[in-house]
């Protein structure tokens, strides 16, 4: 099962509208966990967060892949699906 962390702050703009897209995007299957990294930095540091906002994919718990910066919806669903 793919499991996706979207590492964010609440002082990140660009997270907000990562957000927004995320809602928009048509993706079902997928769990979205939502990490602040301001309170999860240890988890952050786990998985290399450098900047925000960014997606890890995980599945069965080893990193498939990771995306910094903001995606549209349409962006979005072509890297969850896409392997």
């Amino acid at each position: 099962m793919k499991k996706i962390l979207r590492f964010t702050a609440d002082w990140c703009g660009p997270c907000k509208a990562m957000a927004k897209n995320i809602g928009e995007a048509d993706i079902s299957g997928v769990t979205i966990e939502v990490i602040d990294i301001d309170k999860n930095e240890e988890t952050a540091i786990y998985y290399g967060i450098r900047s925000v906002p960014t997606l890890v994919m995980v599945k069965d718990d080893d990193v498939v892949k990771k995306h910094t910066g903001v995606m549209t919806p349409s962006q979005l669903k072509e890297w969850i699906y896409s392997d």
